[in-house]
């Protein structure tokens, strides 16, 4: 049996990630996105690192069934959840992104929302993105999403530490996050405080790895990926170091 390492992270955020990252309008604009890069939708899709299935969901709506896989069980059972409220033709299933594997091979891929940079190990990184590109038909497509090392470096302004507070649209709600940067081993220490309009709050923490976009496409590279684009955003922005994430695609050669 394949072993399923759980950092932990959705024990921590269950119940109140979908307060984060609210399945709203910039969701359904992602799943719009990936559905106009998939080449053949007939082929099917995967996620790698679905949580609740906020991509997944709406995504199934435009292109059929979507394959979402997660090492935990808090974030598929929210997802399954959701699913079955709204019919959406999702199926989660516990695995490790880094060694999923099953017996199809996909039009289109998918890393988003900064699951590749909870990989801590470049190593780890490298087999996750093996692994989406090994369940790639040819010509198929992979698209990763995930925290952009120049721009962290930017926020912080040369320092180690720093807080920010991200008002939400809800009144009273925000997000307060001590932010702490660990540069011998790219390490980015985050401990968010999510207030809401009641008064109560609630206290999650994550560490990620600063991951660069030439280290995404040397990872691509390796795995036989040609690049197709990047971007700065889900609007086909033009990617600048200044942002916080980073969008890149790229191609399995036919």
């Amino acid at each position: 049996m394949t072993r399923i390492d759980d950092i932990g992270y959705g024990r921590q955020f269950h119940g109140w990630y979908d307060r984060l990252f609210p399945k709203d309008g910039m969701a359904d604009l992602t799943a719009k996105k990936l559905a106009s890069l998939h080449p053949d939708r007939r082929l099917g899709t995967l996620e790698l690192g679905a949580g609740t299935g906020r991509i997944a969901i709406p995504l199934s709506r435009e292109t059929g069934r979507v394959v979402g896989v997660d090492s935990s069980l808090e974030m598929l059972s929210a997802l399954e959840k959701d699913a079955a409220a709204t019919s959406a033709d999702v199926a989660g299933v516990h695995g490790d992104i880094r060694t999923y594997t099953d017996d199809h091979q996909y039009g289109l891929v998918y890393c988003v929302c900064g699951t590749l940079s909870m990989l801590l190990d470049p190593a780890d990184q490298q087999r996750a993105v093996s692994r989406a590109a090994d369940r790639l038909t040819p010509g198929g497509i992979l698209v990763v999403e995930t925290h952009n090392k120049p721009g962290i470096l930017a926020l912080h302004e040369g320092q180690r530490r720093t807080t920010y507070f991200v008002p939400y649209p809800e009144p009273g709600t925000g997000l307060q996050t001590h932010s702490t940067l660990i540069p011998e081993r790219d390490l980015w220490h985050c401990s968010h405080i999510w207030f809401e309009a009641d008064g109560t709050s609630r206290v999650g923490t994550e560490m990620s790895r600063l991951t660069s976009p030439e280290e995404v496409d040397a990872y691509a590279a390796a795995a036989g990926l040609t690049p197709e684009g990047r971007y700065g955003d889900w609007n086909s922005a033009l990617y600048t170091p200044q942002g916080a994430m980073f969008v890149s695609v790229y191609r399995k050669d036919a």
